[in-house]
């Protein structure tokens, strides 16, 4: 079997807006632990839309959370517009008492392929990008994304890819030299091959990137946020949502559950899926 799994970069337009999302969550649950979160951001160029429900005890300032996400990103200038509003009583009677804040399905997976429990070529293009950004080169921006196909028969990677936004000054020879390197020091922390083949910017030259080169919204990533396409997805996002959703803590325990019965030695693979209805405790549980 050949299998191919993409990753992106925190620098990304959509995991720019999940940052944004969360930010808001987390600003919320640290001065109010029973608020009520649900919120989108949408981003072109230096506008950021926000919107969704909130319902808290803390007064919070959504101009100066956004601007603290996107700032390191080199981001000026921005401009804010705000669409939140309160939760509706309506979901509020059945989470207030302990229930379910959505009705959904969702799933958790783990595999013995790597110590993460993770299928291996998400993690190779996960890490890549990681040492990427850690690496901190000037020359190199914060917008990219990896993929990587993998022969799962011949245990072998079979090609890598990385796109990445880089300076003007800065020639294709130099970033493929660079990402390369990432590549190899992956493949090999991973006891891989080193013989793939190797595809950097393939179209040549990413100096437009990040918001300026395309709109970004919250939860558009949710293959990359979860196991590279190797399980089945419930379709909720996890951005910008309080505990209450089941469309993140159901997904967490699922994942948990599954970790454990891998870990364990019971399964080489495992996938968990669970059901819920709005405003219930009880679940489904499928194995």
């Amino acid at each position: 079997m050949i299998y191919t799994s993409e990753q992106v970069s925190s620098g990304h337009p959509d995991k720019l807006c999940d940052q944004i999302s969360d930010a808001i969550v987390t600003e919320c649950l640290k001065y109010d632990k029973n608020s009520r979160v649900a919120v989108e951001t949408l981003i072109k160029d230096n506008q950021v839309v926000v919107a969704g429900e909130v319902s808290t005890k803390h007064f919070f300032n959504l101009e100066g959370i956004v601007k603290r996400v996107l700032e390191p990103y080199g981001m000026e200038d921005i401009m804010v517009t705000n669409l939140l509003g309160v939760q509706s009583p309506d979901i509020a009677q059945g989470v207030d008492s302990g229930g379910a804040g959505d009705q959904g399905i969702m799933f958790g997976y783990a595999t013995d392929e790597t110590p993460e429990f993770l299928p291996l070529p998400y993690v190779l293009a996960t890490r890549v990008l990681e040492k990427l950004m850690n690496l901190g080169h000037p020359g190199l921006g914060k917008d990219a994304k990896a993929q990587v196909t993998y022969d799962f028969e011949n245990k072998r990677i079979e090609t890598f890819l990385v796109s990445i936004q880089h300076d003007a000054g800065v020639d294709l020879a130099s970033v493929k030299r660079i990402v390369t390197q990432a590549m190899m020091s992956v493949a090999q922390r991973y006891r891989q091959n080193l013989d793939f083949r190797v595809l950097v910017n393939p179209t040549g030259r990413f100096v437009i990137g990040g918001t300026y080169a395309d709109a970004g919204v919250t939860g558009r990533k949710i293959v990359a946020d979860t196991y590279g396409g190797f399980a089945h997805h419930g379709g909720g996002a996890f951005s910008g949502k309080d505990p209450s959703k089941v469309d993140r803590s159901a997904a967490y325990m699922a994942r948990k559950i599954a970790k454990a019965f891998v870990r364990e030695g019971y399964a080489k693979r495992c996938e968990v899926q669970l059901a819920y209805a709005m405003g219930l405790r009880s679940l489904q549980v499928f194995m």
